[in-house]
């Protein structure tokens, strides 16, 4: 399948909604122009932070062809498919339409808690049908269950379509010991926010970040001055979201993040239950960190 194409600034895209709760077109051509003006190197799209539990099949459909249209092959899409039955994620893969789609990403097995066995046979089970390059998702706080590097390295060396892994761990220590052990054809991609400047500075591609939703511009300059080992630059941006990493999570995502598109007037303030909006109070803390912002 050839070397990992998804480097650098990637977007958790959110998906806007109406006062009446039904998709917001405009907006999301609007978000998804908006991001790639703006240094976004590719999209993820209908995953957590797309609020995808919560959409349906026709929605996820028309989305997905919004979103190619204005994309227009300027930067590649990275798509999600993933569940915790693997034969349905098999059947979904078959039976889909990947056209303009350059790669999927799959959520290890939720709620299951299947053993490390068991994580890889399902993604065996996906790669051997999968037409696009596979990238994994471990996030142990949402599924129950981390997939250990020695899975992650097993499946790596087995399967030459699994390019990469949105690692969400919170362990640099697990991320050294993939990054240490991985195939050359093999990539590590932050799945956190907050650790997106240490794993890239330990050999991580790049991030599938969900404050890159409202700040591309220099969360992206964050990460190419850390490929060009200008450390200390990258570092000073780092800082400069510190208490925004925190504040877009405390209340759920993509809650915080929709917040400050909101602010930002980008998109309404609407989720979809079991989701509900920030509180008041921690909208306006985010706000007076990105007016305090120097860009």
């Amino acid at each position: 399948m050839g070397q990992n194409i998804f480097k650098g600034l990637g977007i958790a895209l959110v998906t806007p909604f109406n006062e009446d709760g039904s998709v917001d077109y405009q907006s999301l051509r609007s978000l998804v122009e908006y991001q790639i003006e703006n240094g976004a190197d590719f999209l993820c799209i209908l995953a957590t932070t797309g609020e995808a539990p919560c959409l349906t099949s026709e929605e996820k459909d028309k989305i997905t062809e919004v979103i190619k249209q204005v994309d227009n092959g300027r930067i590649p899409i990275l798509k999600y498919c993933g569940g915790n039955n693997t034969a349905a994620v098999v059947e979904e893969i078959k039976n889909s339409d990947w056209s303009g789609i350059d790669g999927i990403l799959s959520i290890c097995p939720y709620y299951n808690k299947p053993s490390q066995e068991g994580l890889y046979q399902h993604f065996k089970a996906i790669a051997e049908v999968s037409p696009l390059p596979i990238v994994m998702y471990n996030v142990p706080g949402r599924t129950g269950v981390n997939m250990k590097p020695e899975t992650t390295v097993r499946l790596a060396k087995d399967f030459s379509n699994i390019i990469a892994i949105k690692e969400a761990s919170g362990s640099l220590e697990q991320v050294d010991e993939i990054i240490k052990n991985k195939p050359d054809s093999f990539d590590v991609i932050s799945g956190d926010d907050a650790l997106t400047f240490s794993m890239v500075a330990s050999g991580a591609v790049g991030v599938i970040s969900v404050i890159g939703n409202a700040v591309p511009k220099p969360f992206s300059k964050m990460i190419r001055l850390e490929f060009k080992g200008e450390y200390e630059p990258a570092r000073r941006i780092h800082h400069m979201f510190t208490e925004l990493y925190s504040l877009l999570f405390v209340e759920g995502n993509p809650a915080g993040v929709k917040a400050l598109l909101n602010d930002m007037g980008l998109i309404k303030n609407e989720l979809r239950l079991p989701l509900v909006p920030t509180t008041i109070t921690t909208k306006q803390k985010m706000h007076d960190i990105l007016k305090a912002l120097p860009f």
